[in-house]
């Protein structure tokens, strides 16, 4: 007779949790924030991109190009 899906998923599901875990070694708390804070800039700067691309006032075209200027000069010495 042919097993269900769930009852699959479950095996799945035990035999994932049984399976020795990738030796990745732990950040430390300076790594993390330095993670945490490129990420930040990233979307920050992924943010600012899109809303430059639909910005029609010159004034605001101009106030979001020195925004992206200055998160790619952020994320530039943070790398």
């Amino acid at each position: 007779m042919a097993r269900g899906f769930e009852s699959k998923d479950v095996e799945f599901q035990q035999s994932e949790a049984d399976r020795p875990k990738s030796a990745k070694r732990t950040l430390t708390v300076e790594e993390r924030d330095l993670h945490a804070r490129r990420l930040t800039l990233e979307l920050a700067l992924s943010r600012a991109q899109s809303d430059l691309g639909l910005a029609k006032s010159a004034t605001h075209r101009r106030m979001l190009e020195e925004a992206v200027a200055a998160l790619h000069e952020q994320l530039g010495r943070i790398t």
